[in-house]
């Protein structure tokens, strides 16, 4: 009926729009803050918007830390992490989901399994096989480690099992071998998946702490994560500082995002309907 108020569709989205603007919050006081002097943050006084705007954190952070190279780093490990995942995710969901194979399922379930198992339990064993190897110290100990994800082959699985298969038979029939068939005919039908996947999987090795800061010991070798124990440690009273790093470590993440935004929907929608 026309002009009829959707009364529960009004209360979901005042829900909404509160958690949204909760959980926005401490990022915008976070980029306010990097904008304010280390005296005002401290100043009892101090408000949400900076009295005057100082560029001072922003400065610091470049000019009095190899913030530059920690940003490449962090640039080139998640952006290859990103990609091989990406790739060994889709063929090996590829190969669970249209081949049959003896021990298939037992395969399946152990690869399932490894997600359930804390990272905590396997550091030990995966820092001594990184010395073996003479990583230590070296941005591939942390690009190696993270190059196939459980969830990942998993979620390609679900979509994949979707296509049908006459249309992997009718490549077949016209010449193309596996690797063609999986390039041309399935890799495209995942963009949604793989999209999502991506976000996920370049904001965790983003994100990733604990790992590189066993596995690194050279400032020159820092990801930015171990940015902003530098600053805290060598600039304890500078919070505009330490601000400043977080503001500028969360804008590739944001870039990222929005660059992928519609896909990354995409696959969310897809895999609920799945």
């Amino acid at each position: 009926m026309k002009g009829k108020v959707d009364v529960p569709y009004i209360i979901l989205f005042f829900f909404i729009s509160v958690g949204a603007i909760i959980m926005f919050i401490p990022y915008l006081w976070m980029v306010l803050s990097s904008l304010k002097s280390n005296l005002e943050i401290i100043s009892p006084s101090s408000g949400l918007f900076p009295k005057s705007i100082s560029f001072d954190g922003y400065k610091t952070v470049i000019q009095e830390a190899p913030f530059m190279r920690w940003l490449l780093n962090s640039t080139i490990t998640s952006a290859a992490i990103t990609l091989v995942t990406l790739f060994t995710s889709a063929i090996g969901g590829y190969v669970f989901a249209k081949y049959r194979f003896r021990g298939q399922k037992i395969y399946f379930v152990l690869l399932l399994a490894t997600m359930m198992v804390p990272f905590q339990v396997v550091m030990i064993p995966s820092y001594l096989i990184i010395a073996k190897m003479g990583l230590l110290n070296n941005l591939l100990a942390i690009i190696i480690p993270n190059l196939v994800s459980g969830f990942g082959i998993f979620l390609a699985k679900q979509f994949i099992e979707a296509i049908p298969n006459d249309l992997i038979e009718a490549a077949r029939i016209d010449g193309a071998g596996e690797f063609r068939t999986f390039w041309s005919m399935i890799l495209p039908q995942l963009t949604p998946a793989l999209s999502a996947l991506g976000i996920f999987t370049f904001m965790a090795a983003w994100n990733d702490y604990l790992w590189p800061l066993i596995v690194l010991n050279d400032t020159n070798k820092m990801t930015v994560p171990l940015a902003l124990v530098f600053f805290n440690g060598q600039h304890s009273v500078n919070y505009n500082v330490v601000m400043s790093a977080g503001v500028l470590i969360m804008i590739p993440v944001v870039i990222v995002f929005l660059i992928f935004q519609r896909q990354f929907i995409k696959g969310m929608a897809l895999t609920g309907l799945k």
